[in-house]
């Protein structure tokens, strides 16, 4: 084979392209040389992604630097950049009031009067005369047992008294006769000391006799059972017809009196000499409340303290009195009494959600006459009802933000809206747990 014999790709190879005059020239590698590697794309976009987002934000900062140099602050804006947007809240303004103290305490309904009837007699059951859960008087006939047997009692007694009354009258006669023998020594005295002894025999057995009518008469009153007391009948116990008995556990009816009703109630014995001192001086309201502590039910007054403090649980027990004349209180209900021991006069009030509480402070944001807000420390006193007394920090007439004070801080701009003044409607229920 011939060496000098040119190979099929020097043969085939194009020659290198001319460019244009004045162009420099571009060095192609030798022919058979390899083509230097290209480096991997990802490589480039790792690099370039950073690149670009580095100078978007360089770029869209400057450019807001330069937009707020050149311009005046924009709507809702200070020239320092805080947020100063006008808030809409609800305010409420501080007013000179009057508020009670109260002692809570949990109790129940109790008559002050609470009989069970039962037969005094042995006897047939034979007429009622109420209807259940009627109102009686006091002296109303409710029950009658059978007379018949205590009216033939009755009757055995007033006989043998009229026996021995008779013969009374006869020893008696006999007695003056002895006598007046004695006076003419016609007989011996021991005679007529005989016959006095007779008398006076005679005597006692008037008086038993007596006594047996009386028994008799007495137990026809026991047939007719009345009522005690004034107040209201439960359910009947025994129905005519039966048997009942004077040693029979179980009474025919009960009476509970239900005006006036009392409440008995506990309060810690830390409030006894408060109450004891109150008590010395003037008559203490007392207010019943349904369970919830919602509605309040009747209005009393504090009629006693127990007489001994009990000491398993630290609290005495107290009653009052309420006249019940719409039998709001019904016998063994259960209530909230709250104690009323002082009522403070001419102190400032403000509505209980206008104050707002940290971790070490009371507050409020008190609304500025150029309507921005700042932070007043307050001190609170006793809460009642929707409202609280502040004892410092705030005077009758300031204005604070109820709600929407989330969204202030100090100096923030608010649009207020004063609330109506609700101090007169004092109706509802108080607040659970405000006692002092």
């Amino acid at each position: 084979m011939n060496q000098n014999k040119p190979s099929i790709l020097e043969t085939q190879s194009d020659p290198p392209l001319a460019l244009p005059p004045g162009e420099p020239q571009l060095a192609l590698p030798p022919p058979g040389a390899s083509a230097a590697p290209r480096p991997p794309r990802s490589k480039f976009l790792w690099i370039l992604v950073p690149v670009l987002l580095a100078g978007a934000i360089w770029g869209y900062f400057h450019w807001s630097k330069a937009s707020a140099s050149g311009k005046p602050p924009a709507a809702g804006k200070n020239a320092d950049g805080k947020g100063s947007d006008v808030t809409q809240v609800v305010a409420a303004k501080a007013r000179l009031g009057n508020i009670g103290v109260y002692f809570n305490g949990l109790g129940a309904v109790t008559p002050i009067y609470t009989v069970t009837l039962r037969s005094r007699v042995d006897g047939e059951l034979t007429e009622i005369h109420y209807r259940e859960g009627d109102a009686v008087h006091q002296g109303d006939l409710l029950v009658q047992i059978d007379p018949r047997p205590f009216e033939v009692q009755l009757t055995e007694a007033e006989g043998q008294l009229a026996k021995d009354e008779a013969a009374l009258a006869n020893a008696r006669i006999d007695l003056t006769r002895y006598q007046t023998l004695l006076a003419q020594n016609a007989i011996q005295e021991q005679q007529v000391a005989t016959q006095k002894a007779l008398v006076t025999q005679d005597e006692g057995t008037v008086k038993s006799d007596q006594g047996q009518v009386d028994s008799a008469k007495l137990n026809l009153v026991y047939c007719k059972i009345t009522a005690p007391i004034t107040g209201r009948i439960g359910l009947r116990l025994v129905d005519p017809g039966n048997i009942v008995h004077a040693s029979d556990t179980t009474g025919l009816l009960v009476i509970t009196q239900i005006e006036p009703i009392s409440v008995l109630f506990t309060v810690a014995e830390d409030q006894l000499p408060t109450v004891l001192q109150k008590m010395r001086t003037s008559t203490l309201e007392v207010d019943a409340y349904d369970r919830d502590m919602k509605k309040k039910l009747a209005q009393g007054t504090l009629t006693t303290v127990d007489n001994q403090i009990d000491q398993t649980t630290g609290t005495v027990r107290l009653r009052a009195t309420f006249d019940n004349k719409d039998d709001a209180l019904f016998p063994n209900q259960f209530v909230n009494a709250r104690l009323l021991v002082q009522e403070k006069r001419g102190v400032v009030l403000l509505p209980s959600a206008a104050i707002q509480r940290s971790s070490n402070a009371t507050f409020v944001y008190l609304v500025k006459p150029d309507s921005t807000v700042t932070v007043r420390n307050i001190t609170e006193g006793t809460t009642e009802g929707d409202d609280s007394e502040i004892t410092a920090g705030l005077n009758a007439g300031d204005t604070v933000v109820m709600t929407g004070a989330d969204k202030l801080q100090e100096g923030s701009k608010v649009n207020a809206q004063i609330q109506q003044d609700t101090s007169s409607k004092k109706a509802g229920a108080p607040k659970a747990g405000v006692n002092q």
